[in-house]
């Protein structure tokens, strides 16, 4: 066990207030009402919701959140020190602050001199008596106040008597919490972990009485970020501020989904339980889809690639010990391992993937070293199968003799009105198609703002009578990569296809020079897939796959 064991670390989210300043983010108030809901459930002691008074959205986000009050998170209301030269007590925005409600205030004030004779344009003294006054009065009106030191690093490099004396001004006026910020995220670790050690001796904070409490708020214009806030842990740092996938003004802030395994399973302070951050993965892409941005795949912990595994010799070693190449077990934060399909695939990948979807198969089965061949040479034509999952499943029924059949296709054909596009009139894409199903021909028609819906639209159309669930189906992405670019208009195409039945996701692939059959391919196999979730399951119960099922172009 760890010193540090019983030692707790307060994480402190600002992804709703520093977080949303992301070019290119946006939250509504129901956004960050759902996200602040799902930061309560992960346990995170402090949630930053906003600057009441900056706008009118975090006005409203305080008082709804009186009306649905968390569960155990402390909603924290966020403002800067009095305007120079008038009373506390008459500044606007320090009576917004107080509306707000909130039993927690974080105030920021400026440590830096060159922000305050260049930003301010006013004296070190008034600067002082800013932070002195604002903090007096919020606490005369039972506010307990946690101090930013904005700019403290490039503050205290540059003229640190007085950044010191802007600390001592928070603390004698009563902030509870020092919050050391490196603004401009231009700090390395060694000089967070040095300067945190002065700091501390001047203010003469001791191990056994660490009062009063420091804070650290890292940003990673330096990608260095996560490192700094773990120096200032390191040195006595009790506070964290950072934000869910790192999410932030510029080059963003300490990203959290890795502070705080990086925090709890490496250094063994303590966060949050052991059962919340198993909920950590979650959280992350919940919080990726609230604010409609894609989730970074290659995050560490909580990316889908984080535990993935694509070298044969990788997952040789993996399967027989997780150790050989993993850090942590994935699941102590909720994530999973992977086993990667591709080119560069052993019989180990084969193997191993195949048990995923509950096909059983050795090295001595024959059928085993077929999907390995057929693998590496659809990859070789342009097929990707570490992103198409629902199709390989499907390969491997295939060569296991179990891929059932639901219909078989007949031909298509597709019209587009390029005249009507042109002049800025969006007619509909007319797709035709022909398929059989149980033995009838069917011929359908429908229209759609694309080709590709057309064809996605006709196709449900000739299917729905037989396989009604497939209203449930929805085609969730649609991503076309042109593979050799040196072909001009003559190039390979892949096509990828995510899917949906609203409870769970499925990608496809198809490949062609021709653009439409690669998304006919890719469209098929999502039908396809989505209808084998819905069936028993059982391998004895599907018929064997016909050739005749392949795509054709009319």
């Amino acid at each position: 066990m760890n010193s540090q064991a019983s030692t707790p670390i307060w994480i402190y989210d600002t992804t709703l207030r520093d977080g949303s300043q992301r070019e290119g983010l946006s939250l509504s108030l129901e956004d960050k009402l759902r996200i602040a809901k799902e930061l309560d459930q992960l346990g995170i002691p402090f949630i930053e919701g906003g600057w009441p008074g900056a706008n009118p959205k975090d006005v409203q986000f305080f008082w709804q959140i009186k009306e649905e009050p968390l569960t155990q998170a402390e909603v924290v209301a966020f403002c800067s020190t009095r305007r120079p030269n008038i009373a506390a007590a008459d500044d606007p925005m320090l009576q917004a602050i107080l509306a707000a409600g909130t039993r927690w205030v974080t105030l920021f004030g400026k440590s830096w001199d060159l922000h305050v004779t260049e930003g301010l344009q006013t004296t070190l003294e008034e600067n002082l008596a800013m932070i002195k006054d604002s903090i007096e009065y919020l606490r005369s009106q039972g506010r307990r106040v946690i101090y930013d030191a904005e700019h403290w690093f490039d503050g205290y490099k540059q003229n640190p008597d007085y950044a010191l004396q802007t600390l001592d001004a928070a603390l004698q006026a009563g902030a509870e919490w020092l919050v050391l910020c490196d603004t401009n995220g231009g700090t390395l670790p060694h000089e967070i972990g040095q300067i945190v050690r002065e700091v501390r001796e001047a203010l003469k904070v001791e191990s056994s009485n660490p009062q009063p409490l420091l804070g650290i708020h890292t940003h990673n214009d330096s990608d260095t970020a996560i490192a700094n806030a773990l120096a200032g842990v390191l040195e006595g740092v009790r506070m964290v501020q950072g934000t869910i996938n790192g999410y932030g003004e510029r080059c963003g802030n300490a990203n959290l989904c890795s502070l705080i395994p990086n925090l709890q399973l490496k250094l063994g302070y303590r966060c949050i339980q052991d059962e919340q951050l198993a909920k950590l993965t979650q959280a992350s892409r919940l919080i990726s889809e609230v604010v409609n941005l894609a989730p970074d795949d290659h995050a560490p912990f909580v990316g889908r690639s984080a535990f993935a595994h694509k070298g044969g010799i990788h997952v040789s070693a993996v399967e027989r010990n997780p150790l050989t190449y993993e850090h942590i077990e994935p699941e102590t934060i909720g994530n999973q391992r992977r086993i990667v399909i591709s080119d560069q695939s052993g019989l180990s990948n084969v193997l191993a993937k195949a048990r995923t979807f509950g096909h059983e198969l050795n090295k001595k089965d024959p059928a085993c070293r077929q999907i390995l061949e057929r693998l590496k040479g659809l990859e070789s034509e342009g097929y990707q199968f570490e992103a198409a999952e629902a199709s390989f499943d499907l390969l491997m029924r295939e060569a296991l003799g179990y891929r059932q059949q639901f219909f078989e296709l007949k031909g298509f054909q597709v019209h587009c009105d390029m005249l009507q596009s042109i002049s800025g009139d969006y007619s509909n894409a007319l797709a035709t198609i022909k398929v059989t199903v149980n033995g009838k021909d069917i011929l359908e028609a429908a229209e759609g703002n694309g080709p590709v819906s057309a064809l996605d639209a006709a196709l449900r159309k000739a299917l729905q009578n037989f396989y009604p669930e497939i209203a449930q189906f929805q085609l969730t992405d649609y991503k076309v990569r042109i593979l050799d670019g040196g072909a001009g208009t003559s190039a390979k195409t892949r096509v990828l296809i995510e899917s949906s039945n609203g409870q769970k996701r499925w990608t496809t692939v198809g490949v062609s020079p021709n653009i439409l059959e690669a998304s006919y391919q890719a469209v098929v196999e999502g039908i396809e897939y989505g209808l084998l979730l819905q069936s028993s399951g059982k391998p004895e119960s599907r018929l064997p796959v016909s050739e005749s099922s392949k795509a054709s172009v009319q």
